[in-house]
C-alpha cells in the first residue's frame, strides 16, 4: 500500500483504517520474510551442512581409522628409533580383538624353534617342556583359476564304429566360460558390495583377464534368472507377516531414446520382530516398479492384513482406506513426525521446537528399556510410561497450533503431526509395533550407496 504523505487526508477513521492496512501488511511481509529466510537456511544447509542429524556410524569409523591409522605409523616409527638406540622395549601392543578369531577358520602352523638344543649355561640337552602359540589372523589373497572338465572316450575294438564318452556336465550359462563360483561372486560383488560391472571388469584385468561387461552382464542376468523364485519365496515371505514395514526409494533408470534417465521407485517390505522376541525371521523383499503410483503397493499388498508400518506417503494411507473391512492398519514413524520439527529447530533455534523434540527423546529413552521383552510386557511398559508423554504432547500441540501463524513451519508441523496422531499412537496399544520405520529405512540404505556408484539402470527390466 503506498501513501503518500502530502495528501494524508484529515479524517481520524480513515487515517486510523490505513494504518490499520499498514501494519496487516507489514505483518504479512514480515511473515514472508521469515518463511524466505528460513527456507534459504534449511537450503544451506541441504547443500553445505551435514545430511542428518548425527554423524552415522560409517563416517565416524571413516575418521577413526584415519587418525588410528596416522597415530600408529607415529609409534613405529618412535619405536624403531628406539631398538637402534638400545632404549626402553617397545610397548605393549593395545588390547584389541583378542581371542576373537573364530573356530570355523582353518589353521596353519608355522614352527620357529631354536637352532641348538644344548644347554646355553652348562652344555647339556634340552628337552621339550611345552610350547607357547600364537595366532595372527591370515588371508589367502583372491586366485583366479581355470577348471578343465576331463571327458576320457573309449572306443570297442570289436566294433570300431563305437565310441563312448560321459554327457557334457551342464553349465550355468550355455557356451559360457564362467563357472557357478565366479558367477556367484559377480552377483554378490555387485548387489551386496556395491561393485558395478566395470570396476569389477578392472580388477580382473590386474590378473591378466580381459572380460567384457557384456560378459558379466549375462552372468548376473542369468543368475537373476535362476533365482527368480527364490526372490518370489521372499516377498511372500514378507507380505504373508501380520507386521510389515513398507518404504519406496528413487532408483534412476536410464530412458532410451530421450537421452536422459527416469526415475523409478524400489519398494523395500522388511520385517523384523527381534524387537519383541517374535519367532519369525528377518526379512527384507525388494520390487521395483516404473513409478510411484498407489495402485503399485496396492497391488503388491492385495493379500496383505495386518498392521502396516510407514511413512505419511498418501498411496498407503488410500489402501488402507479402501478396505471396507478395516484389514490394514497403518502405524506411522516417529521418525518422519520428529524430523520436521528438527529441521525447523535447526533453522530458527526456537525453543518450541526444542520442547517437542525433548518429549519425542523421553518416548525413545522410555522404547530402549524395553526392547528385547515380549509384547504383552512392551505393551504394559508402554501404557505405564509412554502414554502420559503422548496424551500431554498432543494437548500441547493442540494448545500451541492456535497460537502460531498458520503459514509458519512449525504450525503445518504441528497439523501434520495431529492429522497422523491415530497413527502415531498404535504402538501404545501393540507391543508388536515400533514407534519408526527404521528397519525399512536401514533396508533401504545400502540402495543408496549402489545408486551413487552405478549412476542408473539399463532399463526398467534391469532395475527390476
Amino acid at each position: 500500500m503506498q501513501i503518500d504523505l502530502d495528501t494524508l487526508p484529515d479524517d481520524p477513521a480513515i487515517l486510523q483504517q490505513m494504518l490499520r492496512d499498514v501494519l496487516h501488511q507489514h505483518g504479512a511481509l514480515h511473515a514472508e520474510n521469515d518463511k524466505l529466510r528460513l527456507l534459504i537456511q534449511r537450503l544451506l544447509r541441504q547443500q553445505f551442512g551435514r545430511q542428518s542429524e548425527q554423524l552415522s556410524p560409517d563416517q565416524l569409523q571413516l575418521g577413526l581409522e584415519d587418525l588410528e591409522q596416522s597415530v600408529a605409523e607415529n609409534q613405529a616409527g618412535q619405536e624403531a628409533v628406539e631398538a637402534q638406540q638400545g632404549g626402553r622395549r617397545p610397548s605393549a601392543p593395545p588390547q584389541r580383538n583378542r581371542g576373537a578369531l573364530p573356530e570355523h577358520l582353518p589353521r596353519y602352523e608355522v614352527l620357529v624353534d631354536v637352532e641348538r638344543r644344548d644347554c646355553p649355561c652348562c652344555g647339556g640337552a634340552l628337552h621339550a617342556i611345552g610350547e607357547l602359540r600364537t595366532e595372527q589372523l591370515d588371508i589367502v589373497p583372491a586366485q583366479l583359476r581355470v577348471r578343465v572338465t576331463r571327458r576320457p572316450r573309449y572306443a570297442c575294438r570289436a566294433c570300431e564304429g563305437t565310441v563312448v564318452v560321459a554327457p557334457a556336465p551342464e553349465r550355468p550359462i550355455d557356451g559360457g566360460m564362467a563357472t557357478e563360483a565366479l558367477i556367484v561372486h559377480v552377483v554378490v560383488s555387485k548387489f551386496c558390495d556395491s561393485l558395478p560391472l566395470y570396476r569389477q571388469a578392472q580388477i580382473l584385468a590386474r590378473q591378466g583377464v580381459t572380460l567384457d561387461r557384456s560378459t558379466l552382464s549375462t552372468c548376473v542376468g542369468r543368475a537373476c534368472w535362476w533365482l527368480t523364485p527364490l526372490n518370489d519365496l521372499l516377498v511372500g515371505t514378507a507380505l504373508s507377516a501380520a507386521k510389515l514395514f513398507a518404504d519406496d526409494t528413487t532408483l534412476p533408470v536410464l530412458d532410451p531414446g530421450r537421452g536422459r534417465t527416469k526415475t523409478g521407485r524400489l519398494w523395500c517390505y522388511a520385517v523384523d520382530d527381534r524387537p519383541w522376541c517374535g519367532t519369525s525371521h528377518p526379512v527384507a523383499a525388494y520390487v521395483y516398479t516404473e513409478d510411484r503410483k498407489g495402485l503399485r503397493p496396492a497391488g503388491h499388498l492385495a493379500a496383505f492384513r495386518g498392521v502396516l508400518q510407514v511413512d505419511g506417503y498418501p498411496g498407503f494411507k488410500r489402501l488402507a482406506g479402501d478396505r471396507a473391512d478395516a484389514s490394514v492398519g497403518l502405524a506411522f514413524c516417529w521418525a518422519h513426525m520428529r524430523r520436521y520439527f528438527y529441521e525447523f529447530h535447526a533453522s530458527t533455534q526456537l525453543p518450541l521446537a526444542a520442547e517437542v523434540l525433548a518429549r519425542i527423546q523421553a518416548l525413545y529413552v522410555a522404547e530402549g528399556q524395553i526392547r528385547g521383552h515380549p509384547a504383552e510386557h512392551r505393551q504394559k511398559a508402554r501404557q505405564d510410561r509412554s502414554r502420559p508423554i503422548v496424551e500431554a504432547l498432543h494437548a500441547w500441540l493442540q494448545a500451541h497450533l492456535g497460537r502460531l501463524s498458520a503459514a509458519s513451519d512449525l504450525a503445518k508441523a504441528i497439523r501434520c503431526a495431529l492429522r497422523h496422531w491415530p497413527g502415531l499412537t498404535v504402538f501404545l496399544d501393540d507391543g508388536r509395533v515400533e514407534m519408526d520405520s527404521n528397519v525399512v529405512e536401514r533396508a533401504i540404505r545400502p540402495v543408496a550407496l549402489r545408486r551413487k556408484n552405478a549412476l542408473f539402470g539399463g532399463n526398467d527390466a534391469l532395475a527390476a
